[in-house]
């Protein structure tokens, strides 16, 4: 899963109003928003660390001369010496935080339902907020027919197009 900046708010607003309504906590009204931003901050500081990591990987990979095809080998090896998710494990890491979050937090007035319920309905949550990367970049290459596939125009070009496609999905701004 990857977590886009733009999309934070909505998924944080998603996951109180949807267990609230499943009746597996109860947050008053007032405290919602307070509550929502409890979310909102775990979810930040993924993608600062997640932000830091990009970068380690960047200049491991500048110092070593490691080519760019290797690029997800060596952001799996370094991601694990930081002990930071990625790929699936993302889901399952926030539905963790969040179900701690619920236990800790002022902003939450009562939890009824059991963790691996919370956790379960979480987890869901999140992936109706997944985004089909694969199905954003095959839009983008739609986009840009005119460019032999592997140049370095071409993928200046897709870079280009896949930000559109981003922004006109709400993606980043």
């Amino acid at each position: 899963m990857k977590l886009y900046r733009m999309k934070i708010p909505q998924i944080a607003h998603d996951v109180i109003a949807q267990l609230c309504e499943a009746g597996l906590i109860e947050v008053g009204n007032e405290n919602r928003p307070e509550a929502e931003q409890d979310l909102v901050a775990i979810m930040e500081e993924y993608s600062r660390r997640d932000y830091a990591l990009r970068e380690r990987v960047k200049e491991h990979m500048s110092v070593r001369s490691v080519p760019y095809d290797q690029y997800g080998k060596v952001r799996g090896a370094l991601a694990g010496e930081m002990g930071h998710p990625t790929g699936d494990d993302v889901e399952r890491f926030l539905a963790r935080q969040f179900v701690e979050n619920f236990m800790i937090t002022r902003w939450v007035d009562e939890v009824f339902g059991e963790d691996k319920d919370l956790y379960n309905k979480i987890r869901d949550i999140l992936k109706g907020h997944n985004v089909d990367e694969r199905a954003l970049r095959e839009e983008a290459a739609g986009k840009i027919k005119n460019l032999k596939e592997g140049t370095v125009d071409y993928e200046l070009a897709l870079a280009e197009a896949l930000r559109d496609v981003k922004k006109r999905h709400g993606l980043i701004r």
